[in-house]
């Protein structure tokens, strides 16, 4: 059963240092509010695996010294350009990059979300991927001849970490078609979602957003957090560019990340 917690603190303090935690992009439904708590409580050592990509959230946790890997299709502010924190680790060697591709990362997770070990996939073969990512294996397909094919071993998070427009009582959670989310919850080990509003009525039980709602069963941890992705939006919301150019002009800088970092913690 889901677990509504009653204040952001108490919803992330079983996050540990060290978990392997799942993110979703940018435009997908990012926990901002859970992000600044986790940053406030000074957890280390975290293992991100963006899903398949992902922006603020990531180069934010980075910056703060959250992060220990990442594991990613990407890392960027979109149109603003390369996520400056990140970049900045990765040039200096602070944090363990595990490149990787978006069908990858999905198909690491479909092969958790089905219990098998590895996935196949094609699409990597004659890349540099296979140089950095021994952990990918290329072996030959056993139902046809001369015909190569990467395994990609299941990624198996310990916690999805998103936030949603709505959630009813019973812990049942919609995310629409935002079908990473549900690939997410699915995969990992526990799922804590904050999200907009709580209503009572069963989403399970209306026809027009049953296959677009997360089960319960699949949820572990709720927060009723309006606003919780700001300074980000919904895809259809356009008032955070403001805030994100903001964000990209100061991070360029470690005394400038520092700075942004002291405000929107306060």
């Amino acid at each position: 059963m889901s677990t509504f917690f009653a204040d952001i603190e108490a919803f992330v303090a079983t996050i540990p240092d060290g978990a392997k935690l799942a993110i979703p992009p940018d435009y997908s439904g990012v926990a901002l509010a859970a992000t600044r708590a986790l940053v406030r409580r000074n957890i280390r050592g975290l293992h991100l695996i963006a899903v398949p990509q992902a922006g603020l959230q990531a180069d934010v946790l980075i910056g703060a010294g959250c992060v220990a890997t990442l594991e990613a299709a990407g890392i960027n502010l979109g149109e603003y350009g390369l996520a400056p924190r990140f970049t900045a680790a990765v040039l200096a060697g602070s944090i363990v990059m595990r490149d990787a591709t978006c069908p990858a990362i999905h198909a690491g997770l479909q092969a958790a979300e089905k219990g098998i070990p590895f996935l196949p996939l094609r699409g990597i073969l004659g890349s540099d991927l296979l140089r950095v990512r021994p952990d990918w294996r290329v072996i030959d397909n056993p139902f046809g001849i001369n015909d190569p094919i990467v395994l990609i071993p299941a990624i198996r998070p310990d916690i999805a970490l998103f936030h949603a427009r709505v959630a009813d009582r019973h812990g049942n959670v919609w995310v629409g078609v935002r079908r990473e989310l549900m690939l997410m919850a699915h995969a990992s080990a526990k799922t804590y979602v904050t999200v907009e509003t709580v209503q009572t009525d069963n989403l399970l039980a209306d026809p027009a957003l049953a296959a677009g709602t997360i089960p319960a069963l699949y949820i572990d941890a709720i927060q009723h957090a309006p606003g919780g992705m700001r300074p980000l939006g919904f895809e259809d919301e356009t008032a955070h560019y403001a805030s994100l150019a903001n964000y990209a002009s100061l991070a360029q800088t470690d005394a400038g990340f520092m700075d942004w970092l002291r405000t929107w913690l306060a």
